[in-house]
């Protein structure tokens, strides 16, 4: 069995591959329902978008639940601290999410322009909104969020939803949502074709140009920013014991891991090269190999917010020295390895369930199929 130091390293890294995971599954669908009221001119164009991702979505689903089961079994205290600090952002993102499954499941049940149009801009809400929240909490992690707690550990936010849109912030939102625009517009691509895809192209290569610049433009204003950097000695080995460190902040302090590795800039750049490889190879209509490109970009980008965080999950602003780092905010030693070997055994199933799945439904979804089968789900 792994020691105790090993699976906190191993569980950031494991919450980080879920992230990612979501971000190019369920990123991709999400993708799409941002792009449907800009590719799909008419009922029948938008039932082609939709018609890509209605057969997934759900199993894609499955990424974001994951990850969301693994932040509250892993770092328990982070779920709790983080779902209480960013309470209202979460049920917007909530909120937004109901209109998939009913807007997918409801949409062409009835003949009807308003009705169908009205689906439409809920599966727009669906796919728009949460990747800007998202990257809006991340950007708000970076600066550090106002919480502290008590001596019996219960954790108090002291901010308020309107602090959490700041520039910075608001920022990283416009980078989230280009990076996952740009995963829809990849994959719309590979699935359609004429003027359908024509469109995709347009909006995927738009959204890798917004994110190649607002990735920049974060990057350069981060060193600006105060960062955490932790100043006494932790046992890395010990038991959690949250308050019992020294934390200082101070500005470039995000930059240090860069320094100490230099490696680590492979990360950004694998982002910034994703982008534009994804834009060169969709102008191409290499479109399966911009998908790829445009993975290995989300690859590079939330990658890239993790390294320079780490090993702090969530600073405080507040109090730094409550702030929650992978050393302390962990569940125990023995959970830690009951799940470990639960994820090494059930998510290659999942990988080989998605595969399946993707390669049995695979090929290009056109105008005259839907025309031919005006009574299917979607």
């Amino acid at each position: 069995m792994f020691d105790y130091v090993t699976l906190k390293l191993i569980w950031w890294a494991l919450v980080g591959v879920l992230l990612i995971g979501f971000a190019i599954m369920d990123g991709h669908d999400m993708g799409v329902g941002t792009l449907l009221p800009f590719v799909g001119r008419s009922d029948v164009e938008r039932r082609v978008a939709i018609n890509t991702v209605g057969p997934h979505w759900d199993g894609n689903q499955v990424w974001f639940i994951t990850a969301g089961g693994a932040l509250f079994a892993a770092w328990p205290v982070v779920y709790a601290t983080a779902f209480s600090g960013f309470y209202w952002a979460m049920i917007l993102v909530l909120w937004a999410l109901f209109f998939r499954p009913v807007g997918f499941d409801y949409r062409s049940k009835i003949h009807n322009a308003k009705w169908r149009s009205t689906w439409d801009w809920g599966l727009f809400i669906g796919g728009a909104v949460p990747p800007l929240v998202f990257g809006i909490a991340f950007g708000n992690l970076l600066q550090g969020v106002p919480f502290h707690f008590s001596n019996l550990l219960v954790s108090t936010y002291t901010g308020s939803f309107w602090q959490l849109l700041n520039p910075f912030a608001l920022l990283t939102g416009v980078v989230s949502s280009a990076m996952i625009t740009l995963q829809g517009g990849t994959y719309l691509a590979h699935r359609t074709e004429g003027v359908i895809q024509a469109r995709a192209i347009k909006g995927g290569v738009g959204a890798a140009l917004v994110l190649m610049c607002t990735f920049v433009i974060a990057g350069v204003w981060l060193q600006s920013i105060d960062g955490y950097r932790i100043t006494s000695v932790v046992d890395i080995a010990g038991l959690p014991d949250i308050l019992n460190k020294t934390v200082v902040r101070e500005a470039g302090a995000w930059m240090a891991n860069y320094g100490h590795y230099p490696a680590l800039w492979l990360l950004p750049a694998l982002g910034l090269a994703g982008a534009a490889g994804a834009a060169l190879l969709m102008l191409m209509r290499r479109t399966l190999a911009a998908f790829v490109a445009s993975s290995l970009a989300v690859v590079g980008v939330i990658s890239t917010a993790g390294v320079s965080m780490f090993p702090f999950v969530m600073p405080s602003s507040t109090v730094p020295a409550a702030s929650l780092t992978v050393w302390d905010s962990v569940a125990s030693h023995l959970s830690l390895a009951i799940m470990f070997w639960a994820t090494l055994i059930f998510m290659p199933l999942i990988v080989i369930y998605t595969s399946w799945a993707y390669r049995v439904m695979r090929g290009k979804v056109t105008v005259a199929q839907i025309k031919a089968n005006e009574h299917s789900a979607y």
